[in-house]
């Protein structure tokens, strides 16, 4: 995504310095994301590392989330191949799964041995409630964002409303919701942004 030098919150954008960087960036990134990646990923990238701005974040965040694989996976990878192409790609792949690999294996046979207990599976509902909260606390954090999208606050509150009751009550599969939902709001930002051009185009 191409930087508008004429926003100053673009302006101010940082950028990796290396592929190291990359690689260690991720790294510490996949080490707090135990159960709450979304809330790290855009601590990390947006307010502290300054890498990207909140829009887009979520601009990213969600054609990271339409793409095979796991969301920050794909994050990581759009990041890296922005700034080192792929060579930046792989070593911000490499960050986010090298290490917590390795502590992934040694936790499962750790767990294997205390699976059935009810402290482990006590434990477990409780990392699942705080996941939630952060969740939840991240995309409250994320609606101003929204405000300078093309398609207005207002129809991107009744979208993700729609997506809410169409996934949490009406229980419909992922994909129908990606081509219904997902595939009207695609077409409502095409007629939105036309209609911005042709603004911009008279004046």
């Amino acid at each position: 995504m191409p930087t508008d030098a004429s926003n100053p919150a673009e302006a101010a954008l940082q950028r990796p310095g290396s592929k190291a960087d990359l690689f260690i960036s991720f790294t510490m990134l996949a080490l707090q994301g135990f159960g709450g990646v979304l809330a790290v990923v855009q601590r990390e990238m947006v307010e502290k590392k300054r890498w990207m701005t909140r829009e887009q974040f979520v601009e990213d965040w969600a054609v990271a989330q339409i793409m095979p694989g796991p969301n920050v996976v794909n994050l990581s990878m759009m990041i890296g191949g922005r700034y080192f192409g792929l060579a930046g790609a792989m070593a911000a792949l490499s960050g986010m799964l090298a290490l917590p690999m390795v502590i992934v294996l040694l936790l499962a046979a750790l767990y294997s041995g205390v699976a059935d207990t009810a402290v482990a599976q006590g434990a477990l509902r409780g990392m699942g409630a705080v996941a939630a909260g952060l969740i939840t606390a991240t995309g409250l954090k994320l609606i101003s964002a929204l405000g300078k999208n093309a398609m207005g606050l207002p129809a991107c509150m009744a979208l993700a409303a729609l997506t809410f009751v169409a996934i949490a009550l009406l229980r419909w599969p992922l994909i129908w919701v990606l081509l219904g939902i997902g595939g009207a709001a695609c077409v409502w930002a095409w007629v939105k942004l036309g209609v911005q051009a042709g603004t911009k185009g008279q004046a």
